[in-house]
């Protein structure tokens, strides 16, 4: 299921309301490209189908309408250029829309421009519908189909682009293939590597730890963005041979489908304790973070944000993190796995980490998932007293490591 990307609350030194995209956490980025992928394979194999041109990418149209200006071919050339302008202008509706829903802080700032991917795709089937297998001639029916289509990958390749930060795209698979192959190199080294004994601490060692878990679920991301978009074009195929006037019909839906998960399921919100007034005498060095669930829609299931995302903006001269899990009373395989990864990112920072508010069926979940070594059972604490008390020794501990 395709997760949502949602406003997450931040404010301790900074306004809460500039943490934006980072509150989608890379399982969720992953979800939502394997899915827009084959929306956008899907797309294109149509439009190639019934336009005869490809509309998800624009590297060839941008080939073609040089060699049609080069050519004197003016009808072509217009016809490439009304691509590319297309595809420009569905990027551009992207960020209008989410700086809209940003400036207005919205919770779900990609809702929107989903929305409006949904709509170009709706007239889109429209169109299909009218047409049936019969292929679009040129003339306005080409410009209104095309133009459409362009919009939609345009908005739909600059949504994903600003969720995941510029890592993933979704709408064409060079880059995917490109950043693939890089990747594989680096598994290899790595599966070279490991069997190979180095002393704990030594910098080689840092470097595999750093690489053995972030190369893999990248590799993993890839390769399935690379099938999605494959198994979109297979689908679209055999959709068109079979219905032609309803195949655009089954990504609509989805989109739909998508954006109602956006809209139903938020996530919880990270409040630092000094704006509750609890940790007013605690040392620079020690921050309180409580998770809270959103007070408007509290009956509703919460997921977990970005947390890797939210410690980049833990100052740096915070030592140790106490992170109360306070109203979250279930952690599913991504909140695991969030928080997993903040432990290892803290490891790598030397910080410690202290969370409050679990259950032991939780640490359970925890420990299965590989987080043995990273969190110590003396830092899960029932409540948050014990917490600050155990962050408490754990700065004593530290001070005394550094003299």
């Amino acid at each position: 299921m395709v997760e949502a990307i949602f406003f997450a609350r931040f404010s301790s030194r900074a306004d809460p309301r500039l943490f934006v995209a980072q509150a989608h956490s890379f399982v969720q980025q992953a979800r939502l490209a394997i899915t827009l992928a084959w929306i956008a394979g899907y797309t294109n194999i149509i439009t190639i189908l019934t336009c005869g041109t490809v509309t998800s990418h624009v590297s060839g149209t941008t080939s073609n309408f040089g060699r049609e200006v080069a050519e004197r071919s003016w009808s072509l050339a217009g016809f490439s250029l009304f691509l590319l302008t297309s595809f420009l202008v569905g990027a551009m509706i992207s960020g209008l829309a989410t700086e809209f829903g940003r400036r207005r802080l919205w919770e779900s700032i990609y809702v929107l421009p989903m929305a409006i991917e949904a709509l170009f795709l709706a007239a889109f089937a429209f169109g299909l519908e009218v047409h049936g297998q019969r292929i679009v001639q040129p003339g306005a029916g080409l410009y209104f189909m095309t133009g459409l289509a362009c919009m939609a990958m345009g908005l739909q390749n600059a949504t994903i682009t600003r969720i995941s930060s510029g890592v993933v795209r979704t709408t064409h698979v060079t880059g995917v293939l490109t950043d693939l192959g890089l990747e594989v190199v680096q598994f290899l080294y790595w599966l070279r590597d490991r069997s190979r004994p180095y002393p704990p601490g030594s910098p080689t060692s840092l470097i595999r730890s750093l690489h053995t878990h972030p190369t893999a679920r990248r590799l993993a991301l890839l390769a399935s963005i690379l099938g999605s978009f494959a198994l979109g074009a297979c689908l679209g195929t055999l959709a068109f041979d079979r219905f032609p006037r309803w195949a655009m019909f089954p990504p609509v839906l989805f989109l739909a489908w998508i954006i109602y998960q956006d809209v139903t399921r938020p996530i919880v919100e990270i409040e630092p304790s000094s704006t509750l007034g609890d940790a007013a005498d605690l040392p620079a060095s020690l921050a309180v973070f409580h998770l809270r669930k959103d007070r408007d829609r509290h009956g509703h299931i919460h997921r977990m944000p970005n947390l890797l995302a939210w410690s980049d903006r833990i100052p740096s001269d915070t030592r140790v993190v106490i992170l109360d899990l306070g109203e979250v009373t279930r952690l599913d395989a991504n909140a695991t796995e969030e928080l997993r990864a903040l432990l290892m990112r803290f490891s790598v920072q030397g910080r410690r980490l202290v969370i409050s508010g679990m259950t032991g069926e939780q640490y359970e979940q925890l420990r299965r998932a590989g987080t043995g070594a990273l969190l110590d059972p003396m830092s899960v604490c029932p409540d948050l007293e014990l917490a600050v008390a155990r962050g408490l020794n754990l700065l004593e501990d530290l001070a005394r490591s550094v003299d």
